[in-house]
């Protein structure tokens, strides 16, 4: 079979040895499954896995919501129960009225302990999400158990009062300087009067 005596017109397609039909369409079939799996399977075989992606995500959400759902008693308990701790919480916050006499309960604490003041300094109001912070920077002098009662003293006021950034050093022989950050609080008020966030949700 000389090649170049065959017409290669395609229309005379008909009028071609056997093996050139043969190795013809074995080339057409080759090419239009090619196409066909480059156009239609691999995008559908992309979009598979993208689907079996979403399945896992969708399993994961609903194995979270199912864990929820049982223990959902559970979570409502604790919500009562950080909801009342809360209202107790607010019930010791001093009102605005009441923070200049739990300053000088801070500075009576110190001094009914022999402690002695170098520094008592309330700082401006701070306004938190739910609450106002009131900071307080002091610096006392006194021995260690002085300190210790101290700050043990202020945990013990009715009001909720805490002790923060505290660095102690030596002055002399037996005797120490603190000097920290005592700070209060106090539930925010709207500017018509009516509870904060806070005293709502605690009151639910």
């Amino acid at each position: 079979m000389n090649l170049s005596d065959i017409n290669w017109d395609f229309n005379a397609a008909g009028n071609w040895p056997l093996p050139i039909k043969i190795a013809t369409i074995v080339i057409i079939s080759l090419l239009t499954a090619g196409a066909g799996i480059y156009y239609f399977t691999l995008p559908q075989w992309d979009e598979l896995e993208v689907l079996e992606k979403k399945e896992q995500e969708l399993k994961q959400t609903f194995e979270v919501k199912q864990r929820k759902a049982i223990n959902l008693d559970d979570y409502l308990n604790q919500l009562t129960e950080i909801e009342a701790n809360l209202g107790e919480m607010i019930k010791q916050m001093p009102t605005k009225a009441e923070v200049a006499s739990l300053l000088i309960d801070i500075s009576q604490t110190g001094l009914a302990n022999g402690l002695e003041f170098k520094l008592f300094k309330p700082s401006e109001e701070i306004q938190r999400e739910f609450y106002n912070e009131l900071p307080i920077n002091i610096e006392v002098e006194g021995k260690y158990l002085q300190l210790g009662s101290f700050v043990s003293g202020l945990a013990s006021l009715p009001r909720v009062v805490t002790v923060h950034d505290v660095q102690i050093k030596p002055v002399e022989e037996g005797r120490l300087r603190m000097t920290a950050t005592v700070k209060t609080y106090n539930e925010q008020v709207s500017d018509a009067g009516s509870s904060s966030k806070v005293s709502r949700m605690s009151a639910k």
